[in-house]
């Protein structure tokens, strides 16, 4: 089968690997689409581990079924996670599976960006699920992505009514301004420094934007009678976007760091100014499995619209210039592989 090897950002080679064998526990699943993720190009992320095939926010066909499987058939329409949890360790009881050693070490075989891939017996068993039949295989690959705004939003306690403010405006940015639209979120309030992100951002629902390069916390006020945010959304590595973070969160709100600065950068936190006001700093990471049942309903009932978000639809050998498109961060979004073409 054909698969595209990550190298680096530049260089993503078109190759070929056997078509997985499957145990008696596992399925063998054909990707249709795969959607290329902010982090498949963060290099200091992954370059340790190159060369590998990515790709994990995928749907796809059932086409083999191991002997002992009885919930799934050949033919059947699913996405599948890539990192499941244990869900009987200490992290897992107390809610925070995706901390959970044996999510950070699941996966599937060999990754998103190839012809087919193999499901462990793990995966198969609390990570693969049916799409519905109004759900495309385009959506389904939306819902890796959304399930992890999705539990960002709920980790961060968003509140309808609340303003919002999201610094990024890449497609996590864009799903946050879409989901908190769903939510019931009060004045939404978004960043970035490209102006074809700032156009989607205003698409997608946002009630201003403004230029990251520009942006203060006055110009916050200036729309939001005079207040900061309730909920401030951190969706860039930027350390200086960072710092806008922590100086646009009003008395009692939320900072949530869905995403953070390189390993190598020190952030200095005001944490006595935050402690007198009451400010809450939360993280998020990953998406749990409770997320995702709730992420595939929202797209079967489509309160999120996720299509109008894609940009380019890639076949598996243009995958290296879905990846330069992603790294560069200019005028894309959603950029889908289809590995079957």
């Amino acid at each position: 089968m054909r698969v595209a090897m990550y190298y680096n950002n530049n260089d993503v080679r078109l190759e070929e690997m056997p078509v997985p064998e499957i145990g008696p526990d596992e399925l063998l699943v054909k990707v249709i689409a795969s959607g290329i993720c902010g982090s498949d190009v963060l290099e200091w992320y992954r370059i340790k581990k190159a060369p590998r095939v990515l790709g994990h926010e995928i749907a796809g066909d059932i086409v083999n079924v191991g002997k002992n499987v009885k919930k799934f058939k050949s033919g059947d329409r699913v996405f599948v996670s890539h990192h499941v949890p244990c869900n009987t360790c200490h992290y897992c009881i107390f809610g925070h599976h995706t901390a959970c050693e044996t999510l950070h070490t699941t996966n599937f075989d060999p990754g998103g960006f190839s012809e087919y891939i193999r499901v462990p017996s793990i995966n198969v068993d609390r990570g693969t699920f049916i799409l519905p039949d109004n759900v495309s295989y385009e959506e389904g690959s939306f819902v890796e992505p959304l399930g992890c705004v999705l539990r960002g939003q709920r980790i961060a306690g968003l509140k309808p009514g609340q303003t919002i403010l999201i610094i990024g405006s890449g497609i996590s940015g864009c799903l946050h301004i879409k989901l908190a639209c769903a939510l019931g979120a009060g004045k939404i309030i978004a960043t970035d420094i490209n102006s074809f992100r700032m156009e989607m951002a205003r698409k997608f629902g946002a009630d201003f934007v403004f230029d990251g390069k520009e942006y203060s916390p006055d110009m916050l006020k200036d729309v939001n009678n005079g207040r900061l945010a309730d909920l401030v959304i951190l969706c860039t590595g930027a350390l200086s976007a960072a710092y806008q973070a922590l100086e646009s969160v009003d008395r009692g709100g939320t900072i949530m760091f869905f995403a953070v600065p390189h390993p190598d950068d020190k952030l200095l936190i005001p944490i006595n100014e935050f402690w007198r006001n009451e400010i809450t700093l939360v993280t998020s990471y990953a998406v749990n499995i409770n997320d995702v049942v709730e992420t595939i309903e929202l797209l079967s009932a489509k309160r999120v619209n996720v299509v109008d978000m894609i940009t380019h639809r890639l076949p598996l050998a243009k995958t290296g210039e879905g990846f330069i498109l992603v790294a560069k961060a200019d005028k894309s979004m959603k950029v889908i592989i289809e590995p079957q073409k």
